[in-house]
């Protein structure tokens, strides 16, 4: 199996979006943790007469990063120190992981880990959020064109 762009032939984009769904048991402190804390916007809400509720937050982009287990065992060294993350790990792109880190600590979040600047030079902190939820926030401290740069870094296309 190949792994160049050029073999795949034309980039087509199937899927339009992605959607973690969470069951979160206390639904109005995640609802209030995600959309009034973190700032994700209320896309959309729904809501049946036997009790259901769902609510859509927009993330932005979204990204589905694919970790094989020394990787994900890596990143929870460099990150924590030590091995927390489940088999499933949110992260989140903010402006200042620090400032951040600290508004969802004080409501209602657990600090893992507390920022820490990575080989990948962003600025990540680990937190036990609502919904059951293992989260990083984190901020990037060089613009990708300098991050690609760094040793190890590009895609495996460019890699060889």
């Amino acid at each position: 199996m190949s792994t160049n762009a050029e073999d795949r032939g034309p980039v087509r984009q199937p899927v339009r979006q992605l959607r973690l769904v969470v069951e979160a048991e206390d639904y109005e402190a995640a609802l209030t943790f995600y959309r009034d804390v973190l700032g994700l916007h209320e896309e959309a809400a729904f809501s049946t007469g036997d009790g259901a509720r769902v609510a859509i937050l927009d993330a932005g982009r979204a990204t589905l990063e694919i970790a094989n287990p020394a990787q994900k065992k890596m990143i929870d060294e460099v990150e924590v120190g030590r091995q927390v993350a489940p088999k499933f790990r949110v992260a989140f792109e903010v402006d200042d992981s620090r400032g951040t880190a600290e508004r969802l600590v004080a409501a209602g979040a657990s600090e893992v880990a507390p920022p820490t600047v990575t080989p990948w030079q962003s600025l990540n902190a680990r937190l036990d959020a609502p919904g059951g939820m293992h989260i990083t926030v984190f901020q990037e401290l060089q613009a990708a064109e300098e991050r690609q740069a760094l040793d190890g870094f590009g895609t495996d296309d460019t890699r060889g």
